[in-house]
């Protein structure tokens, strides 16, 4: 079963931490399974930006995005080359690094 890296987030995960998740379940899925609260404003159906995730290796091993991530992803804070909504990354048989950016855009987040 491929284990996803979680890199030290402060609020998410601060000490890090690494999860077993089976082929063909998404970053986001296997995240919240292992209680990392990632955030999902949209209950993973790609209508936000607030589960984006880089993703530092095994990038490659991810299925293809679909236009209508591509479209969101421009609006995602610290968008780089390698990232991915976690909600629509699916975990294949290679093991994952992921960073949680430091922020999103949720401004309906209830904790701030």
């Amino acid at each position: 079963m491929p284990v996803i890296k979680i890199l030290p987030h402060p609020e998410y995960c601060p000490q890090g931490a690494s999860v077993q998740a089976e082929a063909g379940t998404s970053i986001c899925e296997a995240l919240l399974e292992h209680d990392i609260e990632v955030e999902h404003a949209c209950e993973m159906s790609c209508a936000c930006t607030t589960c984006h995730v880089v993703v530092r290796e095994g990038f490659a091993s991810l299925n293809e995005m679909d236009e209508s991530e591509e479209d969101l992803l421009d609006r995602a804070w610290g968008l780089e080359p390698n990232s991915r909504l976690s909600c629509q990354a699916i975990v294949a048989q290679q093991d994952l690094v992921v960073e949680i950016p430091k922020y999103s855009i949720n401004h309906a987040k209830e904790e701030h």
